[in-house]
């Protein structure tokens, strides 16, 4: 059993209209885990009679809940509160489709790293799993759907699920990995994943870049088959029917929906774009493609589409 403690709110969610970063920061409910995890809620004005979405977002290795939310950099402020905007992200998903709740769940631990932290806790597979039917239980009511999203490190911890179960249950209804596959192997997690992608309305989402020419300090960047580069395209081979179209900057792979959907970016120039998939609208590409929401009003692998809604 998952036992948590839920830390203060200082303000009332319904009351952030108009707020500023700090203030978000303090309203956003916090259930602090025994295990070193902790679970920041991102909670709208939830309308019963809508279908409410759960999106858990894995934290990447080496940043805080508050640096993943982002903010507007003022001088002195951490590079990485400008990185990902998942806050502002999440913002304009809500702002994009009014007739679903989003609820955003972030889960960080205390070693900002969850490959480290799934090496160093005991039964760290099977927590994740109560972690997840933990936050599921707590919205049970509103029969709501489930989405697990992440980014670098981040995709530890959905292997971690992955592993954790004989099959992926049913309220689950979208995967993504945002630069994030290098965990996948192909022997414990292709049958879930091909026997899961064969079910009415479930979508697998991964977005990744040729990280295999990149040499950082001197030294590559990855191992030859290490990168998601190499592991995105073993999860393609092995998913199977998957058909590829090819643009001058990108391979996609997808089924006909896109609900089960491969974007690798070129980089010809051997360039470093590991949290620019991220920045460039891929946290609101992995929630929307395959829907009829795709790319309107955002493109993915293009300008900030967020950017009203980055807080001060």
């Amino acid at each position: 059993m998952v036992k948590y403690f839920i830390l203060f709110v200082l303000l009332p969610i319904s009351a952030l209209a108009q707020v500023s970063f700090e203030q978000k920061m303090k309203a956003m409910p916090i259930a602090a885990l025994e295990n070193g995890v902790k679970l920041t809620f991102d909670e709208p004005d939830i309308s019963t009679s809508k279908p409410t979405k759960i999106i858990i977002y894995a934290l990447p290795n080496g940043n805080t809940t508050a640096q993943t939310f982002g903010k507007r950099l003022a001088k002195g402020d951490d590079w990485h509160f400008d990185i990902q905007h998942i806050g502002a992200q999440t913002a304009f998903l809500r702002a994009a489709d009014t007739k679903n709740n989003y609820v955003l769940v972030y889960l960080e631990n205390s070693l900002k790293s969850w490959p480290l932290w799934r090496r160093q806790t005991k039964n760290a597979d099977s927590i994740i799993q109560q972690i997840v039917a933990h936050v599921y239980q707590k919205y049970s009511s509103l029969k709501p759907k489930l989405t697990l999203n992440c980014h670098s490190g981040g995709g530890s911890f959905i292997f971690g699920f992955i592993n954790a179960q004989q099959q992926l249950p049913n309220y689950m209804e979208r995967i993504a990995f945002l630069d994030a596959t290098y965990g996948y192997e192909a022997e414990k997690h292709q049958q879930k994943l091909k026997d899961w992608c064969s079910k009415r309305g479930k979508s697998l989402q991964v977005i990744a870049y040729n990280d295999s020419v990149v040499v950082y300090n001197g030294k590559p960047l990855v191992s030859p088959t290490g990168g998601t580069w190499y592991r995105s395209k073993l999860m393609v081979h092995n998913l199977e029917n998957l058909t590829l179209k090819e643009t001058e900057e990108q391979l996609i792979w997808q089924n006909k929906p896109a609900s089960t959907s491969f974007i690798l970016v070129k980089n010809p120039e051997a360039k470093i774009f590991h949290t620019l998939l991220v920045e460039k609208n891929g946290f609101i590409h992995s929630i929307l493609n395959g829907t009829k929401r795709a790319e309107k009003n955002y493109k993915f692998w293009n300008k900030r589409s967020y950017e009203s809604y980055i807080l001060e």
